[in-house]
């Protein structure tokens, strides 16, 4: 079930990486995760921009920043079959539009937004480009987690919006932890920040890669110039976590499942 063909309107679709050194940042997660970098057949058109693949599927993009003082960082985006009246309802609920909806060639068209929490995620409206070619395997995307310092807006926003659905549950770990389902799937979570995170942290979306061996890939991050934020750390019913920095400072996380938690077929 890793193979990606389709996606429901509300799950996440996409991730890329904005990053000062395209090159570097392949050499970093090529090491971490096998990617392999690919310069777009119209890079002069999107302005340099490279997909990451694993065995031919991709995983995510890599651009370089756009903007002087834009900080390096993962952008989650988020599948919509109209990404106009997406980014219309996200306003009426009281986001705000950074990148109003713009086509990109005939891959697709998409938009960037700030959720009344203040984190930052995309939306994409897929053409001939639908998204990830494959989730959950090792290298790729396991997971999109949303961390807020206010949990009762997001609900309400992403309700509205997207049509989530939240449930709460409670961890000796990490206390209180909030999955989000659409329809039957759920794909991510959320966690409330607040005492958790210093104050300079800002609310984010944080994509999760599956690993076959957390402490192994934190220490070859560590190796290759990137850092250990938090972790590994053992969660019940979730497996082996960890949150780290590239070494441009974006953060993301690694897990290694609990298997006995995996779904069958």
């Amino acid at each position: 079930m890793s193979e990606k063909t389709t996606f429901k309107p509300g799950t996440p679709c996409w991730i890329d990486l904005g990053t000062p050194d395209q090159d570097a940042a392949g050499e970093f997660y090529g090491r971490l995760f096998g990617w392999e970098l690919h310069e777009d057949e119209n890079a002069e058109e999107t302005g340099g921009y490279r997909t990451a693949q694993m065995g031919g599927r991709a995983v995510g993009g890599v651009m370089k920043l756009m903007q002087e003082g834009q900080p390096p960082a993962w952008l989650t985006y988020i599948a919509s079959d109209d990404a106009d009246a997406t980014v219309a309802a996200a306003k009426e609920a009281g986001g705000t539009a950074i990148v109003e909806p713009m086509s990109v060639l005939d891959y697709g068209r998409m938009a960037v937004l700030v959720d009344p929490t203040g984190a930052a995620f995309g939306v994409w409206q897929g053409g001939t480009n639908v998204g990830f070619g494959v989730v959950k395997e090792a290298g790729a995307v396991n997971w999109a987690e949303l961390n807020t310092r206010d949990p009762e807006a997001a609900r309400a926003f992403y309700g509205a919006v997207f049509g989530w659905t939240f449930e709460d549950q409670e961890f000796a770990e990490t206390g209180t932890y909030t999955s989000i389902t659409v329809g039957e799937e759920t794909f991510g979570g959320m966690i409330d920040i607040t005492g958790r995170a210093p104050a300079e942290v800002p609310p984010h979306w944080l994509v999760y890669f599956t690993v076959e061996d957390t402490e192994s890939t934190v220490a070859q991050a560590e190796g290759a110039g990137g850092e250990a934020v938090f972790g590994p750390t053992e969660i019940e019913r979730v497996g082996s976590v960890a949150v780290l920095k590239d070494p441009f400072g974006a953060v993301f996380a690694v897990i290694q499942p609990d298997p006995e938690m995996q779904p069958s077929g």
